[in-house]
């Protein structure tokens, strides 16, 4: 592994205030890589934040397998070029699952109007880039995995998992387990409970939620500290009894009609049969009338 020497790269973005969309620098080469810059003025993902990414350029034209491994941090410069805020420097995997990497928490926008960062509302950005490996063609397996806040995951799960430390930062500060094959384990279960939690409400049985409800109990076990999952599974289950409810009320409210229906059948024959009766009791009546009024036979 050689490192390569560090690079920056300063763009400048005007009128920023009025950006809405995400901003890309131009292409610049570092490490004997070209890279690129985007800028998030609303932030993305995390609400009120300015939003920071790192990617490589066109990932899509590279050999199968590329990977490229680099240490990165962005600076917001003043209209002198003084340092006024650095993001935490990272080192990360940059590979053709992953080809980009982010500071979603790079400054509050709040901050961002203090005095100092958008002067003539232009917001300086500098990335800094030291490559320190670089593979332009390997063989693929799909089993290749990379370290993500200490969990040893794939790489087609990289994203996933970081974007969950991102938005639950201590999630694992009190996880137990230290070995490296349970902590995947236990990653690749939160995963699994993550999708299952993002399934529609009604599609749910009672015992799929039961087992849910001892699948995340087991999971906070580990020191997995995982309230946001609770509250998901709370307003899940809330939400079937909801759509139950609804369904029997409607059932209800069918069989109510079914039995007037019924009921209204049963008045028609019930009035087709008094009619006929009636007319029955006319027409007896009517030949007794007629009976009566027959002139009698006078005896010779």
């Amino acid at each position: 592994m050689e490192d390569h020497k560090p690079t920056s790269f300063t763009f400048e973005i005007d009128n920023f205030l009025e950006k809405e969309a995400v901003v890309s620098s131009p292409t610049f080469s570092s490490g004997g890589c070209q890279w690129y810059a985007n800028v998030y003025p609303k932030g993305n993902g995390i609400e009120g934040h300015l939003a920071l990414y790192l990617s490589v350029a066109n990932s899509i034209s590279l050999q199968l397998g590329w990977k490229r491994r680099a240490k990165y941090s962005f600076v917001l410069l003043n209209q002198y070029g003084k340092e006024i805020h650095k993001t935490t420097e990272f080192c990360q995997v940059f590979c053709a699952q992953v080809s980009g990497w982010s500071f979603p928490r790079a400054l509050t926008l709040e901050k961002l109007q203090e005095k100092g960062f958008l002067e003539n509302n232009k917001l300086i950005v500098k990335v800094q880039v030291q490559v320190v490996e670089v593979v332009n063609e390997a063989h693929v397996t799909g089993n290749e995995t990379m370290d993500i806040e200490g969990f040893q995951v794939l790489c087609s799960q990289a994203i996933q998992v970081s974007w969950i430390f991102v938005r639950h930062p201590d999630i694992a500060l009190n996880f137990k387990p230290k070995s490296h094959s349970v902590k995947t384990t236990y990653m690749n279960l939160l995963l699994k409970l993550v999708e299952k939690l993002d399934k529609p409400p009604q599609s749910f049985s009672e015992t799929e939620l039961s087992n849910t409800r001892t699948e995340l109990v087991d999971l906070t076990e580990t020191g997995f500290k995982l309230d946001w999952l609770k509250v998901k599974l709370d307003e899940i289950t809330l939400e079937r009894k909801k759509t139950a409810d609804a369904s029997r009320i409607q059932e209800l409210e069918q069989d109510n009609k079914n039995l007037k229906a019924e009921l209204n059948k049963e008045k028609i024959k019930s009035a087709a049969s008094a009619a006929k009766v009636l007319w029955l009791e006319q027409t007896v009546s009517t030949l007794k009338t007629k009976q009566n009024k027959k002139p009698k036979l006078s005896p010779n």
